[in-house]
């Protein structure tokens, strides 16, 4: 399955599942009615920025959304994944590279990505409904990244690791002019504010 393909068919399947029509999807998220139906129907390649928005407001991770698991199921040939198998997934705005690590279905509450972000490049990720809250490990395996939030900024260099809780702004941004890569390690968790 493709990636446009696969991102079309989660967010369909996601959307059905909880019962939300585009227009509903559309107003809890911020995101256009037209632009959901546009990425539903394969015809327009979402940002992170955009499908970060979409995650949030279908209460998953950007990761599981990225994920080709449908099900919730699990056999023992699907807790090793192998890099033939690893999706990969381009931001066409930044053109930094997600490659999915965990393997799919796996019952670990720990998601794991690799990024390759470009120089002089930076995405900004907006979690506004906080329908989940987002725990993050990023380990710098080369070059530098900057991440900053509402209240910190962090300037991370090779071997650096990180731990944050992602808050309504996040902005991951390489300053040099050369490629950084890093590894995230993820959890998510229902958003507290769901428990009052």
């Amino acid at each position: 399955m493709g990636i446009d393909t696969l991102i079309s068919t989660k967010l369909k399947t996601l959307r059905k599942r909880q019962s939300l029509t585009l227009d509903a999807l559309a107003k809890r998220s911020g995101i256009s009615r037209s632009m959901i139906s546009l990425i539903e129907r394969e015809q327009s390649s979402p940002t992170a920025t955009v499908l970060n928005k979409l995650a949030d407001a279908l209460g998953t991770s950007l990761p599981k959304l990225l994920s080709d698991s449908l099900e919730e199921t699990i056999s023992e040939t699907q807790c090793v994944s192998s890099i033939e198998n690893q999706k990969t997934w381009q931001d066409p705005e930044s053109g930094y590279i997600r490659r999915q690590l965990t393997p799919r279905n796996a019952t670990s509450t720990v998601e794991l990505t690799e990024i390759i972000f470009p120089p002089k490049k930076s995405v900004t990720f907006e979690n506004m409904l906080r329908n989940i809250e987002i725990h993050q490990q990023v380990w710098v395996i080369s070059g530098n990244i900057e991440i900053s939030d509402d209240h910190s900024t962090w300037h991370l260099k090779e071997g650096d690791c990180l731990a944050f809780q992602q808050k309504e702004h996040t902005i991951f941004f390489n300053p040099n002019n050369t490629e950084a890569r890093y590894l995230i390690a993820l959890t998510s968790l229902p958003s507290s504010k769901e428990n009052k």
